[in-house]
């Protein structure tokens, strides 16, 4: 009875406060105590008159740890004590019971317990004859049922074994009916070693290294961990290994939380290694993620659909040149934008002969064509000459304002009347034909004159004075007009540069006789 409050708020404190924990060892596992220590005997216990005496205790547990909070255990003893007289007789003392077992908190350092369960235990005079004085009982061995209560801690060095330092109130059940106040109180301090067997050691963090060798605790679920429970990040992309579903990212990579490379504007290089940022879509790159433009056009390569452009050549949106006049040269290299469509052009994009035609238009007001070559001794045109008055009417076309006498011109063989009828007719065909090919000039601006051979340019007397008279002349009538329009645009201003004069090309030499 001298235990017993101290020995009841203690239980009422562990059981209030028994909650789920993990001990070291931890799992599932059965454990073996051998116990020595102190047994303090009840003072109600008399032999016949006297107590008994307090003396040596031991005995063994046995349990099996099923949750980190509760198991079972077997526990048991014994403690030889005498007649606390002189001359006393020898007693013998025993305990067995079945206990629940209650951990509250574990770590490496251990953890307290308490424990509850039913028993017997025994005192065996060896004296039979003796009476032990408990409410009257007869002469012999004395054996009731217990309630044990018990409270302790253990200490763990090893992950398999530790010490364990337990109290134990061994209280015998009266007779009278479980209602009653206990009968006597038997009390035992003992100290003792503990083997766990199928245990486990602790692994606070789950990374597989027991904490007691876990030099990097509190490692993130999943990640792979050496013999010494530290992490690594192989490719030093701030995401640890086991965790890094991309592992092998490039160095200078940023990554996601993953520890995939991002690649904000998509172009192959990751984010950080990037030096051009905000790629368009679609355009090839190098490896510093910056793109290209082969035929430096202004249009990436990978967006772009004409590689290969001409140097100077304007472009669209995707790269491909543009032939506003659809001569086949592009704009920006085309020195003769507008050309009429279907005009034979050189690679400048001009008709052939077009410059020195047009600065002796300008210089002159008039164009002599002397390659016209039309059907022997007829007005009709022949397809050789359609290339050059398709130039002389693309020219034209740049000076609406202007207004043309057409004039034809033979050489002085035959007679005046049949060479002035055969030049008026072919001045007339050519009128016809370039005010057909190129509809935009206005007819009443176009006249058509036949000189016949009265305007010779040369000596009729030799083949090459002839052919030079057989010729077409295109000549201003309204020189005025040409000036002002000249004079307007060598402005620097002026706001319409197509119609600019074009810079000087080879001539064209090329000159072909007929009549």
């Amino acid at each position: 009875m001298r235990l017993r409050a101290p020995l009841a708020i203690t239980a009422a404190a562990f059981i209030l406060g028994v909650q789920a924990a993990a001990a070291d060892p931890t799992g599932q596992y059965f454990y073996v105590t051998p116990t020595a220590g102190y047994t303090s005997f009840p003072g109600n216990v008399r032999f016949p008159n006297a107590s008994l005496e307090d003396g040596l205790y031991y005995g063994a547990r046995a349990g099996w740890q099923w949750r980190p909070w509760l198991g079972v255990e077997a526990a048991g003893g014994a403690a030889p004590t005498r007649e606390n007289a002189p001359g006393g007789t020898d007693i013998g003392f025993w305990h067995a019971s079945a206990n629940a077992m209650f951990s509250t908190w574990g770590g490496l350092l251990g953890n307290p317990f308490i424990s509850l369960g039913f028993g017997a235990s025994r005192l065996s005079p060896s004296d039979k004859s003796a009476q032990i004085n408990i409410g009257g009982m007869p002469p012999g061995d004395v054996q009731q049922g217990n309630l044990e209560a018990a409270a302790g801690w253990n200490y763990w060095a090893t992950d398999r074994w530790g010490i364990r330092i337990e109290g134990r109130d061994i209280a015998w059940l009266p007779k009278g009916g479980a209602g009653s106040h206990p009968l006597t109180h038997t009390i035992t301090f003992a100290g003792a070693l503990t083997w766990t067997f199928g245990s486990h050691p602790r692994d606070t963090d789950v990374d597989g290294v027991p904490d007691r060798a876990d030099q990097c605790p509190a490692t993130p679920k999943g990640a792979t961990v050496d013999a010494t429970g530290c992490t690594h990040d192989t490719d030093g992309d701030g995401v640890l290994d086991g965790l890094d579903q991309c592992p092998g990212t490039a160095h200078g990579c940023t990554v996601d939380a993953r520890g995939c490379p991002t690649d904000a504007d998509g172009d192959g290089v990751c984010d950080g290694v990037d030096k051009c940022a905000d790629t368009p879509h679609g355009a090839t790159v190098d490896s510093s993620g910056c793109p290209h433009d082969s035929d430096g056009d202004g249009v990436l390569d990978g967006l772009d659909q004409c590689q290969g452009t001409p140097k100077g050549a304007h472009v669209d949106d995707k790269g491909c040149p543009i032939d506003s006049d659809r001569d086949g040269v592009p704009d920006g290299i085309d020195q003769c934008p507008g050309t009429e469509l279907g005009v034979a052009v050189d690679s400048t994009g001009c008709p052939p002969g077009y410059r020195e035609r047009q600065q002796e238009f300008l210089d002159t007001g008039m164009i002599r064509l002397e390659n016209v070559q039309f059907e022997t001794g007829k007005a009709e045109l022949k397809a050789a000459a359609l290339p050059i008055l398709d130039a002389m009417g693309d020219l034209l076309t740049k000076w609406p304002a202007l207004k043309i006498e057409i004039g034809g011109h033979t050489d002085a063989k035959g007679s005046a009347k049949t060479n002035q009828k055969l030049s008026q007719a072919r001045a007339d065909s050519v009128r016809a034909y370039v005010l057909r090919r190129f509809p935009t000039l206005d007819p009443s601006q176009y006249i058509a004159k036949g000189y016949g051979s009265t305007r010779p340019i040369a000596s009729n007397d030799t083949e090459a004075g002839r052919t030079l008279n057989r010729r077409v002349e295109f000549v201003v009538l309204n020189r005025g007009v040409l000036m002002q329009e000249i004079e307007k645009r060598s402005r620097p201003a002026a706001p319409d540069t197509s119609s600019t004069l074009p810079k000087p090309a080879p001539a064209d030499t090329t000159r072909t006789p007929g009549k």
